[in-house]
């Protein structure tokens, strides 16, 4: 489990370096993430190390919202004023993301069939 943790950090350490490097407009961990991607997809399967350890992150995956509920609580005076535009912003977001989703999908079912 130790090893799979720290094949993780490592992927997620070269993403960090990789994005900063080159100043990509994509954060590390998303980079660390393809990069793991990759050799996945390279070696052909996922090692069984990394998939418990993969199921152990995920149940545990909860407790990792904690942080961001104790920022909500804090920064509240903050969401009290500035609450409907980030609610207009979130809907009208929500919204044209499934509206541009049933287009795309529409497409590609025409262009299929």
């Amino acid at each position: 489990m130790v090893d799979a943790i720290s094949g993780l950090l490592l992927c997620q350490l070269i993403g960090e370096i990789v994005s900063r490097t080159l100043n990509l407009p994509v954060p590390g961990p998303v980079v660390g993430m393809l990069l793991l991607f990759t050799v996945l997809r390279w070696q052909g399967k996922v090692p069984a190390p990394l998939e418990t350890t993969a199921h152990n992150v995920l149940a545990h995956l909860p407790l990792l919202f904690v942080p961001a509920g104790v920022g909500v609580i804090v920064h509240l005076p903050l969401l009290s004023r500035e609450g409907v535009p980030l609610l207009a912003a979130i809907v009208v977001s929500t919204m044209v993301t499934l509206v541009v989703t049933g287009l795309t999908i529409r497409f590609l079912r025409n262009r299929k069939g």
